[in-house]
Formats: structure tokens, C-alpha cells, sequence
């Protein structure tokens, strides 16, 4: 008798769970306001930008999803690497073809930050969100001074005269400068092209402002770099109104990855840079490529 009680109270936990469950899907948490069958999707890019493998998979999947009406950018980020900013931004540049896509900027959206909202169908930002920041840097350190001091010497045999460039052992030539400097300068005017073609603006009034300068989301707007100033909030009824949804959405964010403990480790032990030419849209000055220098002076001795 008592094995049948605890069967019974287990299955009615058991059917309480589905019809919670079943609720949540189909009504969406509305909270006393009218529930519309339509979602909206809510992509997150938060902190320096490294990957866009995970971003883009999001987009996609939202993109095709015939529920989801349109989607939120989430964004709070002081950017960084080159291409995976490109590639986010190519994603939403397909998908707002075929549904609205709205960039909403939270604390920092600059830089490769800014690079991905500009792609964005409509661009939301508080007044004081800090964007901007349309620029390129890469960064070398040279450490040629402190290791005589210690008697550390290296030698470098390579193939071409560029291969070394930026080397931390020893002084950049002229030429190498010249070569980075190209470089920077021809990522540097992707970079305002693609908000020209994402903002629809003139490539001059780009230009004006495109020196690397952080400025506030209230200054965006003036400058017509930001559409509105707002919160999530307003940007879900900004979102609401451009794809016509009637009644309260349902917000969906994309299944969180689990990660292992053996991926974390792995992740740790990657170089992020693993090129000298590791180019960032970013905010952040800090020696990026420090373990890559410290494993080639470990290895030079």
C-alpha cells in the first residue's frame, strides 16, 4: 500500500512537470499579457570577440525558423578579432533580408562591437552606451633591451625578409612598418565600408569619425550611427513594430553549451594568437600575443 502511494505521488510530480513545461512553450510567460504565437530570438555576443562559430549557427537557425518573426542582437562587446566580426556581420547582413534583425547595445558595443551592429536592420543603445571606436590596431613589444641585459640572445633563420616581422628580439625595419601599416589600412577601410553599406550613410561622414574616438550611444544618434536610444525593452518593441507582432512574444534564447572540463583545460592551453598579424577591432590594450612571445623565448633558449 505504501508502494503504491509513492508511485501515484510521483506520478502526479511527474505530469505536473509536462503540463508546467507544455505551458511555458505555448504561452510564453506572458504574465496577465496577451500571448501572440509569434517569438522573437535573442542572440547574445558578450565580451572580446574571438570566435563567430557559435554567433552565426544562432543566426542561422533563427533565420530559418519560421516562428521567430525577428531577432535581437544582444550586445556587450569592446570587440576584437577582425574576421570573426566579419563574419557575424555577413550573417546578420543575409538574415535581415529575410526577417528585421535589431542590434541592442547594453554597457559596450564599440569597435568590432559596433562592426556587428551596423549590420543590423535598426540599431538601439542607451544614452550612455560607449560605442564607436572605428579603427584597427595590433600591438608588438620589444624585449631586445631587457634580455642583453640577461644575456639572452636569439637568432631567427626564415625563409622571406617578412617572415619574422614584428619579432620581440629585435627593432622593426622601415619596411615591415610600412607593410603593417598597409595592412591596418586596408582593414581599417573594410571596416568603414561595411558600415557604409550596413548604415547607408556617405563614406565621408564615416570618414569623419572613423579615427578609433569612443563616443556615447546619445552622440551615435546624432551622428546616425544609433537609430534609437533604449534598453531590451524597447528594442523587443522596436523589434515588434517592424514585424507587425500583435500581442507579447515570446523571447527565446539559444540552448546554453555545456562545457567540460577537458574542453576548459583545452581552451586554456590554446593560443589565441596565433598569428603576428592577429588584428583587433577592440578597445582592450593589452599584449595579446604575451604567451606566444614567452613560448618563443623559452624555446630561443
Amino acid at each position: 500500500m505504501k508502494k503504491k502511494r509513492i508511485f501515484i505521488a510521483i506520478l502526479v510530480i511527474i505530469v505536473l512537470v509536462v503540463v508546467i513545461t507544455l505551458a511555458d512553450n505555448y504561452l510564453g510567460g506572458g504574465y496577465g499579457k496577451a500571448v501572440s504565437g509569434d517569438k522573437i530570438g535573442v542572440v547574445e555576443i558578450t565580451g572580446v570577440i574571438k570566435s563567430s562559430d557559435e554567433v552565426v549557427k544562432q543566426l542561422s537557425e533563427f533565420g530559418r525558423d519560421k516562428k521567430i518573426k525577428a531577432i535581437i542582437v544582444r550586445i556587450d562587446s569592446p570587440g576584437g578579432a577582425v574576421a570573426p566580426s566579419q563574419e557575424i556581420y555577413r550573417e546578420i547582413m543575409k538574415v535581415r533580408k529575410e526577417k528585421p534583425v535589431i542590434a541592442s547595445i547594453g554597457t559596450l558595443g564599440a569597435s568590432g562591437g559596433y562592426y556587428i551592429a551596423s549590420a543590423a536592420t535598426k540599431i538601439v543603445a542607451s544614452e550612455g552606451s560607449i560605442t564607436g571606436s572605428i579603427g584597427v590596431i595590433i600591438q608588438f613589444f620589444n624585449f631586445q633591451q631587457l634580455l642583453g641585459k640577461i644575456g639572452v640572445k636569439g637568432n631567427v633563420i626564415k625563409s622571406g625578409e617578412y617572415k619574422d616581422s614584428g619579432s620581440p628580439i629585435r627593432d622593426m625595419t622601415k619596411e615591415e612598418r610600412e607593410l603593417i601599416q598597409g595592412v591596418i589600412d586596408d582593414v581599417h577601410n573594410q571596416f568603414v565600408e561595411a558600415i557604409v553599406k550596413g548604415r547607408g550613410l556617405k563614406k565621408d561622414e564615416v570618414l569623419k569619425i572613423a579615427d578609433g574616438r569612443i563616443i556615447t550611444g546619445r552622440y551615435a544618434k546624432e551622428l546616425k550611427l544609433v537609430d534609437e536610444l533604449g534598453n531590451l525593452s524597447d528594442s523587443v518593441e522596436l523589434a515588434k513594430r517592424i514585424a507587425k507582432i500583435e500581442g507579447e512574444p515570446k523571447l527565446i534564447y539559444p540552448k546554453k553549451k555545456k562545457i567540460g572540463f577537458l574542453e576548459i583545460l583545452n581552451g586554456l592551453s590554446e593560443n589565441d594568437a596565433s598569428s603576428k598579424l592577429y588584428l583587433l577591432l577592440s578597445d582592450i590594450r593589452i599584449p595579446f600575443f604575451m604567451s606566444d612571445i614567452i613560448n618563443k623565448l623559452a624555446n630561443e633558449q
